[in-house]
């Protein structure tokens, strides 16, 4: 009725100029401002995306892509016109004609049971949906008839639709036509079909009672309506008519091929990141643009790398029990499917019931009423998990594991190790790990990181490992202490004493005695040998000799942790670090010393195009040709800092591959290809790491509990973290070749015995070693060893940032750490009374 009651007030009033003239001095002057309109900015979606291009996530309070008039395809603007304004550019912003046609319809209509028909032009309806309120009122009509009228003054036709077309609601979170396409068909504008077009033009009214999902019927009788309005106004011919009116209403989502999958914990970082550098207001309301690093590729091998670790270290350690039980088995059907699956379970899992136990398989009965079987030998892992990650026996029996009634995780077996196909309903018995982990994939040449994975699944916890969880590194820490060294003047064949050490902290502290993993001395080893080894007491004493304050200042400047203590204990990694900042300080060993910054954003756009952030902020006036007219290639200037001698960072890279091939990280071997790289673990095997790399590749690997405590007494870096690291790299590099690691200008490569580090002439126990010019042992040298027990009192041929590099000595007699001359076997003794 109030809409009959407002078309005739309307007609009546509007219909002379004294009502005009009444109207306008009774609202006309206590109206909003109509001018801002030529500045419109609405909210936009911003977008995030995948280095090619991929969808990542979409950040918005209104889901909307703006899109000027010039792009919005004509027959998108006709299908429009058709079902909301015909008269659209010819009438002043009101149409009369129009309106005194509904007021007859309405009156015509009236107790019939139809709804009204309305009379409001677009211009009418930018008016309400911009500056006004959607009050059913006289008043608002009104008020929205002058301002119609004024905007028509103030802009021209194609403003005014482009407006309208960009901020109407057309349901499914769509705010505007380019949203609503993609939204409902996976398409751009000029993709649509005239149906599709169709269907669109016909939500404005009310998007809900048009659902194509709940309400397909109504949804078509309404499309097929705006097809005839077109055919009617001339826009389409009959035959498309027709075939319009035949399409079935498709809803499409989102391509697989178009959205980037496993990517949350680095999509919500970059939220994170883009909130606090830009506010919530531009990230949900602003459209930026955001081009990521990431990978997809990549990212996609990080999670199943980092899943499949912590799964396999999981069953390592026993059988924890059921996710819960059913007492009334026989209503199984009914309880099953009412018991939620565990939050981050794989997509593939599915709970079970057990139902009967059998010598060799448990019967199980699944959520959709079908049956099946879990054999003895998919549950053979099963052993009791018992306190302190500790195991009993292997089970014998189904029974050793499972009651019926038992509700437990299984996923679908296909084919066994043999590749033979599994009987259908075959399953294998899982649970969810209790354990957590990291890993981070990085451009070790720019920062740009590929891929990270902050834990087994972000539904489980959202808490991002790699970078919110500061912990201990352990023996991962080691090579920025003999970094340090090297560019002190030692060399990889200098020779440190592996032999008891003593600290006395003073008054009323405990004596601090470290010791070797193994809980064995070896003697004087070279330098190398300590790294490879992952020899405690060596770095111990590599670290007073050099000086905690120098091993600080390495530990701070490659950003390994922001304020290092000065206690030597700090030497075998007890500090607090986070996967990205380690990632990134061995990035920085593998690309020569040249300082990086770690982004997850390669370049951001607002919502007009202009570029407000880029990552490679190095200037290139010839990158910016359109295209190639015969030029050579820009020449862009590397003026990133050098964080340590280029030589020094190759010597490590160097005795880091050696880890892999003689040390701690044998297993990385599996990857098949050039790698380098160092495992960690702290104290009681809390924190497992395996920090490497390739020569264009680094990767940083992290596991334990969020809850800190022990992994077990057989877990170490090399057994939790090392088998994921190699899991990703080997099929991260599967398709390139393997190449060497790049050795800088200068590096003199002799053979020498791995013992004493002395020049060798035969292959027997030797090794390649990496020289620096002027460090080379000779011949008839003498040997001495770095006892580290003394206060440090220099260093030799030290390399300063920013100037060539050294050519420094062999420490002697006199150098730090009490250099003693002695032998092999049973080395130097300790100085009486000094630190052992």
């Amino acid at each position: 009725m109030i809409k009959i009651l407002v078309s005739l007030v309307m007609v009546t009033m509007l219909g002379g100029a004294g009502g005009v003239t009444y109207l306008y001095d009774k609202y006309g002057d206590d109206l909003p401002d109509y001018t801002a309109l030529a500045n419109y900015a609405p909210a936009i979606t911003t977008r995030v995306l995948a280095g090619d291009g991929r969808l990542m996530a979409e950040y918005a309070i209104e889901q909307r892509v703006y899109v000027p008039i010039e792009a919005i395809p004509q027959r998108v603007r006709n299908a429009f016109l058709s079902a909301e304004d015909k008269s659209f550019y010819t009438h002043p912003g009101v149409d009369f004609v129009g309106l005194f046609r509904a007021v007859l319809m309405n009156l015509k209509n009236y107790g019939s049971g139809r709804r009204p028909v309305g009379a409001s032009t677009i211009t009418q309806q930018v008016a309400k949906n911009f500056l006004l309120t959607s009050e059913v009122s006289i008043e608002r009509k009104i008020k929205e008839a002058i301002l119609a009228f004024r905007i028509e003054d103030a802009f021209t036709k194609d403003h005014i639709l482009e407006l309208y077309l960009n901020e109407i609601y057309l349901g499914f979170g769509s705010y505007g036509v380019a949203a609503a396409s993609l939204n409902y068909f996976n398409k751009s504008l000029a993709e649509l079909t005239i149906g599709e077009v169709a269907f669109l033009a016909a939500l404005p009214k009310a998007p809900n009672n048009y659902n194509p999902i709940k309400k397909p019927a109504a949804a078509k009788v309404r499309r097929d309506w705006v097809v005839d309005r077109m055919l009617e106004d001339g826009h389409i011919t009959a035959e498309e008519a027709e075939a319009a009116k035949a399409e079935p209403i498709i809803v499409r989502e989102r391509d697989e091929t178009q959205v980037v999958h496993n990517g949350e914990f680095f999509s919500e970082e970059v939220r994170r990141q883009l909130a606090a550098q830009y506010g919530e207001e531009a990230l949900y309301k602003g459209g930026m643009y955001v081009r990521t690093t990431l990978d997809p590729r990549l990212q996609t091998i990080a999670t199943k790398a980092l899943r499949q670790g912590l799964m396999d270290y999981d069953r390592r350690h026993g059988w924890r029990g059921p996710v819960t039980s059913i007492g009334d088995v026989q209503n199984w059907t009914t309880l099953l499917p009412d018991i939620p699956v565990s939050p981050g379970a794989p997509e593939d899992w599915r709970l079970a019931v057990i139902l009967r136990l059998d010598k060799d398989e448990a019967k199980v009965g699944t959520a959709d009423g079908y049956g099946g079987s879990i054999p003895m030998k998919e549950m053979a892992w099963a052993r009791p998990w018992i306190e302190g990650q500790r195991f009993g026996n292997p089970p014998k029996a189904p029974s050793d594991v499972l009651e019926v009634g038992d509700v437990v995780l299984v996923e679908p077996m296909l084919k066994d190790d043999k590749g033979k196909d599994f009987p259908a309903g075959t399953y294998g018995l899982r649970q969810m790990p209790d354990v957590e982990g990291a890993l981070v994939a990085m451009d070790p040449h720019t920062g740009r990181v590929l891929a990270m994975v902050g834990g087994f699944s972000p539904k489980r916890s959202e808490f991002n490992r790699a970078t919110q969880a500061k912990r201990q590194p352990g023996s991962s820490f080691k090579p920025f202490v003999y970094l340090a060294a090297l560019d002190h003047g030692y060399t990889p064949a200098t020779i440190i004493l592996d032999a008891p050490f003593v600290y006395d902290p003073g008054p009323g502290q405990p004596l601090w005695k470290p010791k070797n993993y193994e809980g064995q001395f070896y003697g004087p080893s070279t330098l190398r040998m300590g790294v490879e080894k992952s020899r405690n007491l060596m770095t111990v004493r590599l670290a007073n000799a050099v000086g905690m304050d120098v091993v600080a200042e390495y530990a701070e400047k490659f950003g390994v942790v922001k304020t290092m203590p000065r206690f030597l204990a700090a030497s075998l990694g007890a500090v607090e670090t986070t996967v990205m900042d380690l990632t990134t300080a061995y990035a920085m060993l593998v690309n020569g010393g040249r300082r990086i910054s770690p982004t997850l954003l390669d370049r951001i756009q607002d919502r007009t195009g202009r570029t407000i952030y880029r990552h490679d902020q190095r200037d290139c006036d010839a990158c910016q040709a359109v295209q190639w007219t015969g030029q050579g290639l820009p020449e862009i200037p590397d003026d990133r800092e050098i964080m340590t001698d280029p030589l020094s960072a190759y010597q490590m890279v160097s005795i880091l591959q050696g880890v892999v091939q003689r040390g701690t990280g044998a297993r990385v071997q599996a990857v098949g290809k050039s790698v380098a790289g160092k495992t960690g673990t702290s104290n009681d095997s809390f924190d497992t790491w395996f920090m490497g790399f390739s020569p264009d590749l680094v990767c940083g690997v992290f596991v334990g509990f969020d809850v800190p405590r022990s992994l077990g007494s057989h877990e170490a870096g090399s057994t939790a973290a090392a088998p994921i690291f190699t899991a990703f790299m080997k099929e991260a590099l599967a398709d390139k070749p393997d190449i060497p690691f790049r050795a800088p200008n200068g590096i003199k490569f002799v053979r020498v015995d791995r013992t004493t580090g002395q020049r060798s002439s035969t292959k027997d126990n030797s090794i390649i070693e990496a020289f620096k010019p002027g460090t080379v042992p000779s011949v008839a040298s003498a040997s001495y060893v770095i006892d580290g027990s003394a206060v440090p009192m220099g260093d030799y041929g030290t390399f300063q940032p920013g100037t060539e590099p050294q050519t420094g000595g062999f420490p002697g007699p006199a150098g730090a750490g009490s250099a003693q001359p002695g032998g092999f076997g049973g080395g130097a003794a300790p100085s009486a009374g000094g630190l052992y």
